[in-house]
């Protein structure tokens, strides 16, 4: 119902951008009157962060639930912050994610160029009609005069604002100081702001921030827009029908509105999503690496965890049980932008891990999924240990399908997802342990290598490899355990220690089960050797 109740109000900006279509040679047909067209517009600033993430998602999932398009705009014209190929990474982050742009800077469309450093002769056109209908002027201050201003109003404790002098240049005054090559800047006549505006998530909305701002930059010195001018002039120009982005934007809305209406156009219909917090209540921040969308790719994290975490914490779903984990497809079914919530929304990391853990389960019993998940397991195990596998059992057969997926269906409870694996806490399952912890080897009257060698010599003459069971292998250890008079838990850390060189780590029984009778005898008969080595 929100896209049909704004035809009207977008219809008049899609004839503006058609006609601008046509004087660059492009199809009239570029969108249809009843498409609904949104866009994400970050700056290429450095990582795609999880509050990005989600400004990206809502606005896919809104597009693809109307039948609409997602468009990823690149607002780079802060030239002073760019990071070398992070408009490229945005993108990827994108496609990794599952939420690919219908246009953007590489897969193209019908309205681009989609990075703003290369539309400044848009720009400069369009800056040019608010000049000539009196919404904007030239200001000569040079940075001297600017730099006061703002200091003097520190000093005195007020909000640093520009006083709006060059507003009230005579014409002869501008003759001058532009026959004198004076350098200069373009700035919007801003006025206060008497009427609310709609906001589709917060309502009625009046922002008197714009009251104590004074008249903005358009027009930089170097030829480049300011984010302001930019971002309405491409919404418009690119037919954008909704606007859905962060809270923090909200105060800038009033001067966007200003902006529309010195151009005649009329506006998208705008909605911000509320503020992403840290489990602390604290803000994120681009500094922190665990927030960024790389961070969780290399960390083995799934698309569909992420995206299913952050949509958990912010509303926007229709009969959603947020105990499952939903793919796209269903998140898109689901998504009401009436049910997004307007608090502040903290994260939860856990529900990360429990859906990062649902996912792999799905994956290991899906067959397409699960050769997948093999393979980068193996990738993942050459890079961590190299050479050492092959001193672990065979290579071949620790790299081999049938002990992956031994492995994997032991631990699928225990880890939440596949790096977990590669964690010193798991590194006996791949390789022999290279050291022992001798000193912190249970007390006991009995010699360790002695106990060590009885239990291998059990295994050999008691069990082959198809009753080498966690419950045989538990039985068989107590057994030795009494003939040596050591209790259960002393001869238990002594086999934990021998097998993993750890302290503390899963059941015994498990722990030899999962590497097979002949890996565990390795690894025992290796600790002896250590042991007995550093008695001599």
């Amino acid at each position: 119902m929100l896209f049909r109740a704004a035809r009207g109000r977008v219809a008049a900006c899609r004839h503006t951008a058609r006609q601008h279509l046509c004087t660059r040679s492009l199809q009239v047909s570029a969108f249809s009157l009843d498409e609904v067209r949104v866009r994400f517009a970050p700056s290429p600033t450095g990582y795609l962060h999880l509050g990005g993430l989600r400004t990206a998602l809502y606005n896919f999932l809104f597009a693809k639930s109307n039948n609409g398009k997602f468009i990823l705009r690149i607002e780079d014209t802060d030239q002073s912050r760019l990071v070398p190929q992070a408009s490229t990474k945005l993108e990827e982050m994108l496609l990794w994610a599952k939420i690919p742009p219908d246009e953007s800077p590489q897969v193209g469309g019908p309205v681009g160029p989609y990075m703003q450093s290369q539309r400044l002769h848009i720009y400069q056109e369009y800056v040019k009609r608010l000049l000539e209908n009196g919404t904007a002027y030239k200001c000569f201050c040079s940075n001297r005069r600017l730099n006061w201003l703002r200091n003097d109003a520190m000093r005195r404790n007020e909000v640093p604002r520009y006083d709006n002098r060059c507003r009230h240049l005579s014409p002869a005054n501008i003759e001058e100081l532009e026959a004198n090559q004076t350098e200069s800047c373009i700035r919007f006549k801003l006025e206060a702001m008497e009427e609310p505006f709609e906001d589709i998530i917060y309502g009625s909305v009046l922002n008197s921030g714009v009251d104590q701002e004074g008249d903005p930059v358009i027009m930089k010195t170097d030829g480049y827009p300011t984010y302001h001018f930019a971002n309405v002039v491409d919404d418009h120009l690119m037919g954008i029908t909704h606007v859905l982005r962060g809270v923090e934007w909200q105060v800038s809305t009033p001067k966007h509105l200003q902006l529309y209406k010195a151009f005649g156009w009329s506006p998208p219909v705008i909605g911000h999503l509320p503020l992403i917090l840290n489990t602390d209540g604290t803000k994120l921040s681009k500094r922190q690496g665990d927030v960024h969308i790389e961070h969780y790719r290399a960390s083995g994290y799934f698309p569909e965890a992420v995206l299913n975490f952050v949509t958990d914490i912010g509303g926007g779903f229709e009969g959603r049980d947020s105990r499952l984990l939903l793919p796209v497809e269903e998140l898109i079914k689901k998504f009401r932008v009436s049910r997004i919530t307007k608090n502040s929304c903290r994260l939860d990391k856990e529900k990360l891990y429990q859906y990062n853990q649902v996912n792999l389960h799905r994956c290991l019993e899906d067959p397409t999924e699960l050769k997948v998940i093999l393979s980068q397991l193996k990738d993942l195990l050459r890079k961590t240990y190299g050479e050492k596998l092959s001193t672990s059992m065979t290579q071949e057969k620790v790299l081999g399908t049938d002990y992956l997926m031994q492995v994997l269906e032991w631990s699928k409870e225990r880890i939440t997802c596949l790096q977990d694996l590669v964690h010193p806490a798991f590194s006996y399952v791949w390789v022999v342990p290279d050291q022992l912890p001798v000193a912190e080897l249970p007390a006991m009257a009995c010699s360790h290598v002695d106990v060590l060698q009885r239990v291998a010599g059990l295994i050999v003459a008691d069990l082959d490899a198809d009753s080498f069971t966690k419950e045989n292998i538990v039985k068989l250890v107590k057994s030795v355990g009494k003939e040596y008079k050591l209790k259960t838990p002393v001869i238990m850390k002594l086999m934990r220690m021998s097998v993993s060189g750890l302290t503390e780590g899963p059941p015994v029984g498990e722990m030899l089960a999962v590497l097979g009778r002949d890996a565990a005898l390795e690894r025992i008969r290796h600790a002896a050797h250590l042991i007995a080595s550093s008695d001599t």
